[in-house]
């Protein structure tokens, strides 16, 4: 706590810090999905055909999860809203993603630089993901606040 201290004044205002940092994190990720899940559903169509090109079976459930993982979770974790499940689940949504369209290894070698870079770039997200996974949103989310009326919420039925 002592470095906590000695840069940011005290404990308190360290944690203040921290769910700021929290917050912003949760608006970057989802300023990156929201974009993409909005495109596929304007773009249903050709989002479905890009899926079956990718050889994947049922490219209209792909297209529906793809969506609701891009527009709904990240809607949920820009809000905090069972942060650390969504986190999770847009982690794996992400690797599966890396792993069926960015096969730099199954690419000639004049195209696997880019597709290596876009490959490298989802497993990072995926790494951020599984940080909220791990250490939720923060106190500026409706995880805290939920978690904040519960307990106020059983402090009043413990003293009535």
């Amino acid at each position: 706590m002592q470095i906590a201290e000695s840069r940011f004044g005290t404990a308190a205002s360290f944690a203040n810090f921290q769910d700021g940092i929290a917050l912003l994190g949760r608006v970057f990720v989802a300023f990156l999905f929201l974009p993409a899940g909005v495109g596929k559903l304007l773009n249903f169509t050709a989002t479905t055909a890009y899926i079956a090109s990718a050889g994947l079976p049922l490219p209209l459930l792909g297209a529906a999860i793809a969506i609701l993982i891009e527009v709904g979770f990240s809607m949920a974790l820009l809000l905090g809203y069972r942060v650390r499940w969504v986190a999770l689940g847009m982690a794996l949504f992400t690797l599966a993603a890396a792993v069926f369209f960015h096969d730099f290894w199954a690419l000639p070698e004049v195209q696997k630089v880019l597709m290596k870079t876009q490959f490298a770039k989802n497993m990072a997200i995926a790494g951020g993901l599984l940080a909220f996974c791990a250490f939720s949103g923060g106190r500026l989310s409706l995880d805290y606040r939920m978690a904040s009326n519960a307990v106020s919420r059983n402090d009043r039925l413990d003293a009535g």
